[in-house]
């Protein structure tokens, strides 16, 4: 049997209405939850504000189709729908706004993602900001996946167990996660390619 967890508050639209606390969305059937066909964007609501919240919900959409999935939430639908959520918190609370898509189905042959089969849900949930003590980094052996190897160009959920490592590390040694090393060849072609 698992272990109580004690969500902070949480609200997710889901199926057509907001409900509360941390409402089941797959099962172990879902392609999402079997082969990690799943995309989010991270938005943030603090003191009243939501920087780029128009922003993270038009990319959602992009990860959407770089992943096989179909977007079926228009930007400003989404962002309609982030507005109304926020109206179930405090106005000045620290919230992490998080918009999602998932496969439900696999398209012939298992791997490939059911496009057809997208669901979808928008989940919002008190997430302070750690408070500001000072910092000490660190360099960790591990590195970013490269455009060849992941798929980088959505923001992917499965791109995130590869920071899991070297963070676990990280909190051993009492430090604070830093940027993950990328190839020198990814960082001359951003700085070569910088528009002013």
């Amino acid at each position: 049997m698992s272990r109580p967890v004690a969500w902070s508050k949480t609200v997710t639209f889901f199926e057509d209405n907001w409900q509360e606390g941390n409402v089941p969305i797959m099962g172990p059937r879902s392609h999402a939850a079997w082969l990690c066909t799943s995309v989010f964007d991270g938005a943030r609501a603090f003191e009243g504000t939501t920087p780029d919240l128009d922003l993270h919900c038009a990319r959602i959409n992009e990860s959407a189709k770089a992943m096989c999935l179909k977007p079926l939430v228009v930007a400003d639908a989404w962002l309609g729908l982030a507005r109304d959520g926020l109206k179930r918190f405090e106005r000045d609370a620290e919230l992490y706004i998080r918009p999602m898509y998932w496969a439900e189905e696999a398209a012939t042959g298992g791997v490939r993602p059911d496009p057809e089969s997208t669901r979808w849900c928008l989940t919002i949930y008190v997430a302070p900001f750690p408070k500001p003590t000072g910092t000490a980094i660190t360099l960790s052996p591990y590195r970013r996946p490269t455009r060849e190897s992941a798929p980088l160009e959505a923001k992917a959920d499965c791109l995130y167990p590869n920071k899991g490592g070297p963070i676990a590390r990280i909190d051993e040694r009492n430090l604070q996660p830093g940027p993950v090393y990328r190839r020198a060849r990814e960082l001359y072609w951003e700085f070569a390619h910088a528009t002013s």
